[in-house]
């Protein structure tokens, strides 16, 4: 029977999802968590989270080969639209198939959570290069708008090279924070964030590499089309080097006593 199960959003919560079509033998028509609840023809259930029927899928899924586990973990992090039914038609042919469906990346079953973990494999690499941070009062802050929840992925990179700083990044996008200070890291639910205007030193700061960026280019080799095939122009809105004068205005006057490098 077909049914539609409503689940709390979570990864875990959509784990149950799938061990709950196993036991109640149904085949779910839509997902929907608590932030896209909607009336349908089809008969709804609401499925609870227990750690311990998520665990046991993803123990399977690990089973059955550790890349499995991956593509669905990573897949549930994607902007593909209904990556719910995405990913339970993989889990379901995977479980009938077992590991030679993993070989054949074209198939129906494969190909759509294929394609969505590869997108957002490339979010990934290209923000590792394109985030930046300012500094606020001994902190560090920026800000990203990704297509993808790509902060738990970007996690490991910026803790590792950044472990004895205390840092914020903010996707504005999802609506989510990744904190960190020495030892200690959360990604955390936040409404709203607002970069606070930068000091005298900061608003230098981001003056120089703007400099910096414009004097390095060769302009008879310019070519705005390579530029955007490498620096998507969707990302230009969160990096220095793309902002008007106004991004680095100076709040008083500079805290060692010299003038503001001119725009």
């Amino acid at each position: 029977m077909e049914m539609i199960y409503r689940y709390d959003g979570t990864f875990e919560g959509f784990l149950c999802c799938v061990f709950d079509s196993y036991v109640h033998k149904e085949s779910p028509a839509l997902f929907q968590d608590e932030a896209h609840m909607e009336n349908s023809l089809f008969p709804a259930r609401w499925v609870g989270t227990d750690a311990g029927h998520a665990r046991r899928v993803l123990a399977s899924l690990e089973k059955i080969d550790p890349f499995a586990r991956e593509l669905v973990v990573k897949g549930f992090l994607t902007c593909a639209p209904e990556k719910e039914r995405i990913i339970y038609r993989f889990i379901r042919a995977l479980y009938a198939e077992g590991r030679p469906l993993l070989r054949r990346l074209s198939d129906g079953a494969v190909l759509p959570l294929w394609k969505a973990v590869r997108h957002l494999d490339g979010e990934v690499h290209l923000l590792k290069g394109f985030v930046r941070f300012s500094e606020f009062e001994g902190m560090l802050a920026g800000e990203i708008r990704p297509k993808n929840r790509v902060l738990p992925l970007l996690r490991p990179h910026f803790c590792d090279r950044m472990y004895n700083e205390v840092f914020l990044l903010y996707d504005r996008t999802h609506r989510e924070a990744l904190v960190h200070r020495p030892g200690q890291w959360a990604v955390l639910p936040l409404e709203e964030f607002r970069m606070a205007a930068p000091s005298a030193q900061e608003a230098q700061y981001r003056r120089l590499w703007k400099r910096f960026y414009d004097t390095v280019e060769i302009r008879e080799r310019r070519n705005p089309r390579r530029r955007m095939s490498n620096m998507p122009k969707r990302y230009w809105e969160t990096m220095t080097e793309f902002q008007d004068a106004d991004y680095a205005g100076v709040e008083g006057p500079a805290e060692d006593g010299r003038k503001a490098l001119p725009s």
